[in-house]
């Protein structure tokens, strides 16, 4: 296959940052685009001119030059469109988080998975950023074998979604799911272990406060503090601020173990750095033995064509890159559906264990799978 031919299912904000990746993959095309919203469409139209638009996912499937689909639509319709396609056309799917949203979900997934014919991919962008991809190939190594993990997110709010639909915890599964799916995959991935344990703490302190969306108060919340305990005996935690823009580095990660410290700092997207402030802050990966003490710096640019292309620090261009090669027939997805579902189950816990005050046991938490 010498072109990856695209069909693309949601084009708003982040629809048009896969649409802007694609366009610097050499051999992929987009052929069509099923996006309802006016604004949002018009938008994708002018970013692919040529890409046919249509009025239905079945309208998109009857495009015989697809070899792939992109699903970018809000949260809570991921699972039925996928139900959909695997009903009319089992294509190869990149599939933005979250997987689902509700624990009710988990047996429609099963049945997804057990008669889904062709590679699902779950889009989490995180693993693909440069400094956390490079921090994940050297953490052993500096760390001796990693005991704690750190992940500290502090961001600007939600932005505005078409009918902010990402307002509410009824269609986005709730902050924990819908912002912090991509923390808890990194933990599963980087500590290479399910989690047993999850205790958080959540709440709106600051945004969102005054907000009305269809009738009803907005109820996402903007921080949080999480607790995980892993099989193998690790722990990681995750501290959220989404009232926190003024920060140099919008992620800060850090592994330590019995040799060291090991720990990446991801600036947020340059679109956001004042000009005043002169050039965006450039990615870091810091190694910090025990012994000898002292830190050692390295930077890790990115790419000027990759950060404009989007939010994400280059890495949803990589994400692509390794979906391609899946469509073309060269190995598996690297983020599974089990990835997908582990992700969402810890963050429908940690939004359980923040409204309840307890601990949740995940090998009894009721959206685990059959």
């Amino acid at each position: 296959m010498s072109e990856v031919t695209y069909g693309i299912i949601g084009c708003g904000m982040m629809g048009q940052e896969h649409l802007r990746n694609i366009a610097l993959l050499p051999g992929a095309t987009v052929a069509a685009i099923y996006e309802p919203d006016a604004g949002m469409r018009a938008a994708a139209a002018a970013l692919v001119p040529d890409a046919r638009m249509v009025d239905s996912i079945a309208e998109l499937l009857t495009v015989e030059q697809l070899d792939c689909l992109l699903i970018a639509s809000p949260n809570f319709l991921h699972l039925e469109q996928m139900e959909e396609i695997a009903r009319i056309r089992p294509l190869p799917i990149l599939v933005e988080k979250p997987l689902f949203t509700d624990p009710a979900d988990v047996p429609r997934l099963e049945e997804l998975r057990a008669a889904y014919p062709a590679p699902i991919w779950v889009a989490m962008e995180y693993r693909y950023m440069p400094p956390v991809a490079h921090m994940i190939q050297q953490a052993e190594a500096a760390t001796g074998g990693i005991r704690m993990l750190t992940i500290r997110e502090h961001r600007y709010p939600f932005l505005r979604k078409v009918g902010d639909w990402n307002r509410l915890n009824a269609q986005t599964g709730g902050t924990l799911v819908e912002k912090c799916c991509h923390f808890f995959d990194l933990m599963r991935h980087i500590l290479k272990s399910d989690p047993v344990r999850i205790m958080a703490s959540g709440s709106q302190a600051v945004n969102h406060r005054d907000e009305i969306v269809n009738g009803q108060p907005a109820d996402v919340w903007d921080n949080a503090y999480v607790i995980v305990d892993f099989a193998n005996g690790t722990r990681a935690m995750l501290e959220l601020c989404m009232f926190a823009e003024g920060s140099r580095y919008q992620e800060e990660i850090s592994a330590v173990g019995p040799m060291g410290k090991i720990e990446c700092l991801v600036p947020g997207p340059t679109r956001f750095w004042p000009d005043h402030l002169g050039e965006p802050p450039v990615p870091q990966v810091i190694v910090s033995p025990r012994t000898p003490k002292g830190p050692q710096v390295l930077e890790i640019p990115v790419d000027p064509a990759l950060l404009d292309a989007g939010d994400h620090n280059g890495s949803t261009y990589y994400q692509h890159a390794g979906f391609n090669a899946v469509v073309r027939g060269e190995g598996a997805p690297q983020v599974t559906l089990d990835d997908g579902w582990w992700a969402v189950a810890m963050g429908l816990a940690a939004q359980q264990s923040a409204r309840t005050g307890q601990a949740v046991d995940m090998t009894t938490f009721t959206a685990r799978p059959s």
